[in-house]
């Protein structure tokens, strides 16, 4: 379970574009555009970076399904599209609909704006459409890349996804795709190491009470992430419950 939280407070929007937000319409050219991404992101990942993949065989061949992730910085997205032989719909901050060109590309692989540190029902009702579709929902639970390199507390939307819609959640970590640690080795002209596991498929179990549902959800989600990690990427959550 989390120890006591060191984490930095957690980022609110500033920006308030609540008509950006919607589920991509997967219409033919966006189907296309999502195959020259991915091939793209793999191009990308395969200059920079050394790859590793572990237990690709636990991700699922079909939604739907949600995957929660960790993040500690830029080649995260860029590394799961490349690593992952599926169509991905992810909820991602507003604040990257308005950088040049990235936003644009962004916006036309189909991304589901979120506002963080808002009540955004708009963006858990795009994921749920997702879902209730067959699609695959990707969501970094802690809200944000990570300022401290290891894992932060975790953010209850996750859960109220995965409880609401009732799917298999699935656990992707990467490891080594800290910023400081990727963009130092472009400096150097050296590719920088990363891995990326995928953990086994799981449900969150049933509780009675709403609060509790929510808690001990957002506990199942975050450790699911940890035991996929070394101990020194843990963070708020460096002890495990049984």
């Amino acid at each position: 379970m989390p120890t006591q939280s060191s984490s930095p407070p957690k980022p609110l929007s500033e920006v308030w574009r609540p008509e950006l937000t919607r589920l991509p319409r997967l219409h033919r050219a966006r189907r296309w555009f999502r195959i020259f991404g991915r091939g793209l992101c793999k191009f990308i990942i395969t200059i920079f970076t050394r790859r590793t993949i572990e237990g690709l065989e636990n991700f699922p061949k079909q939604g739907p399904a949600l995957v929660v992730i960790n993040h500690l910085g830029d080649v995260d997205s860029p590394l799961l599209v490349a690593s992952i032989p599926a169509s991905l719909d992810a909820l991602g901050k507003i604040e990257l609909y308005y950088l040049p060109v990235l936003g644009k590309m962004m916006d036309w692989y189909g991304v589901i704006w979120l506002h963080r540190g808002r009540a955004d029902r708009r963006a858990m009702r795009a994921a749920l459409d997702g879902l209730a579709q067959g699609r695959i929902i990707v969501i970094a639970p802690e809200g944000r890349y990570s300022l401290m390199g290891r894992l932060e507390e975790g953010g209850q939307g996750a859960a109220f996804l995965a409880l609401k819609a009732q799917v298999p959640i699935v656990p992707v970590v990467m490891i080594g795709t800290e910023n400081e640690v990727v963009y130092g080795h472009i400096k150097q002209f050296k590719r920088a190491p990363v891995r990326l596991r995928v953990g086994k498929a799981f449900r969150l179990s049933q509780q009675s009470n709403r609060r509790v549902r929510m808690r001990e959800g957002t506990r199942q989600i975050m450790e699911s992430l940890a035991r996929l990690l070394p101990e020194s990427y843990r963070g708020d959550y460096r002890t495990l419950s049984d």
